[in-house]
Formats: C-alpha cells, sequence, structure tokens
C-alpha cells in the first residue's frame, strides 16, 4: 500500500469502530484512576507516616496498573495484527492473551533498545571520542526501526522468538523499504502534532473540554498509529 492509502485508512478506522475505540477508552480511564489512586493513597500514608500503607497502597496499584496497561498493549498488538490482515474490524477484549502478549511487547522493546546501549558503550570505551557518539546514534535508528519491525513480527505471529529476530527485523526494514518507512514515520508525526496541537489551544481555552478531548485524542492516536503500523507491514 502507498502512504497515503495507509494513512487516510487509518485516519478513520477508530470513527469505523467506536464500540472498540469506548472500550479501550474505559480500560485507559481505569489504568488512569488506579494510578492516581495510587499517588493519593501514597501521600496520605506519608502524611500519616504509616509505612504499611504507603507500600501496600503503591504494590497494589502497580500491579492494577501494569495488569490493565499489559492488555491495553496487547490489545494495540491486535489492532496493528489487523492491519495487516487488513481486517476492516477492530478486535475485541481477550484479556488473558492480550495480557501475555502485551508483556512480550514489554520484552521485546527492552531488547531492541538495550542492545544499541550495550553496544554504544563498548564503542564509547573503544573510541572515546565524536566517533563513537555519531555510530551510537546511527545505531539508535537502525534498532529504532528495527523496533517496529519487531513489533509488527510480534503483532503477526503472537511469537516472542520471531519477534526478537533482529537481523529478519533489520531485513523487513528493506522489505517495507527504509525511505518508505522514514516517511511513513514522519508523516503520522506531523498529523498527531497537528492534532495535538488543535486540542492544546481548545485546552487554554476551556480546560474541561480541553481534557476530555486529550484523553480521546490519546486513544484516537493509538488506534491510528497501530493501524497505520500493521498496514505499513501488510506489504511484507
Amino acid at each position: 500500500m502507498e502512504i497515503m492509502e495507509i494513512i487516510s485508512d487509518a485516519l478513520v478506522y477508530p470513527l469505523n469502530n467506536l464500540k472498540a475505540f469506548v472500550i479501550y477508552l474505559v480500560l485507559g480511564i481505569i489504568a488512569g484512576i488506579a494510578i492516581a489512586g495510587t499517588v493519593s493513597a501514597i501521600v496520605v500514608g506519608v502524611a500519616y507516616k504509616n509505612a504499611l500503607a504507603i507500600i501496600g497502597s503503591g504494590i497494589l496499584g502497580i500491579i492494577v496498573t501494569l495488569i490493565i496497561g499489559f492488555v491495553i498493549t496487547g490489545y494495540e498488538l491486535d489492532i496493528i495484527k489487523y492491519g495487516i490482515e487488513r481486517n476492516v474490524r477492530a478486535p475485541g477484549i481477550d484479556f488473558v492473551r492480550q495480557f501475555i502478549n502485551g508483556i512480550k511487547f514489554f520484552v521485546v522493546n527492552i531488547v531492541y533498545f538495550i542492545v544499541p546501549i550495550i553496544i554504544g558503550s563498548i564503542l564509547a570505551i573503544i573510541f572515546q571520542h565524536w566517533l563513537s557518539g555519531l555510530l551510537t546514534a546511527i545505531l539508535f535508528i537502525i534498532f529504532a526501526l528495527a523496533a517496529i519491525m519487531g513489533q509488527c513480527r510480534l503483532a503477526k505471529t503472537e511469537d516472542l522468538v520471531n519477534a526478537l529476530a533482529i537481523g529478519e527485523a533489520i531485513g523487513d526494514i528493506s522489505r517495507v523499504g527504509i525511505l518508505k518507512l522514514i516517511l511513513f514515520i514522519v508523516v503520522v508525526f506531523v498529523i498527531a502534532l497537528i492534532l495535538s496541537l488543535i486540542v492544546s489551544f481548545i485546552n487554554n481555552w476551556n480546560t474541561a473540554v480541553g481534557g476530555v478531548l486529550i484523553g480521546i485524542l490519546g486513544v484516537y492516536l493509538t488506534f491510528f498509529t497501530s493501524r497505520a503500523m500493521g498496514l505499513l507491514y501488510s506489504d511484507v
């Protein structure tokens, strides 16, 4: 698919799947409430110097937030998968599978970004001048692009080993087309920036309306970006 085909499809995808959009929004609200409740409980615990309350509420809040966060991430992977399959529908909620896939997604991102950090540290020791910085920057760009491919590979197969095949993921960059991939990232970033600026302007005018729109925009951009990633990878 061409970039503009991908973008036009991804822009209307959230609007064509409002039920899934609302479900995802509710999950995000629950996660936000869990975080806010945890912070409030910790603040109260500190105020009353109750270590048990601080530790208990902190652990409970973190667990609830992580569970919901991993489910949400797993749902994003399903959106990518539907994009790869060019399925116009939105995925349903499958808490256990999406939770497991969310953990896999977390592992994939850790691996893809820790590798250039390790290599960059070694290069810094060897060269000890600007060349190490340049090489590290290039590595980060390559691995960031490969991470996108790794996420798509995970969405497509739900196989962690397949997603962590870094060499094959880097090969996917050339199969998608590095210029096409970079153009895709730029276009998605510009669209997200424009929409964010519009919502920010509304928020400055009316914080109540703006606050609601910020939450809706966050979900919209998640659907939009995930759908676009899937469609981009569908030609591989």
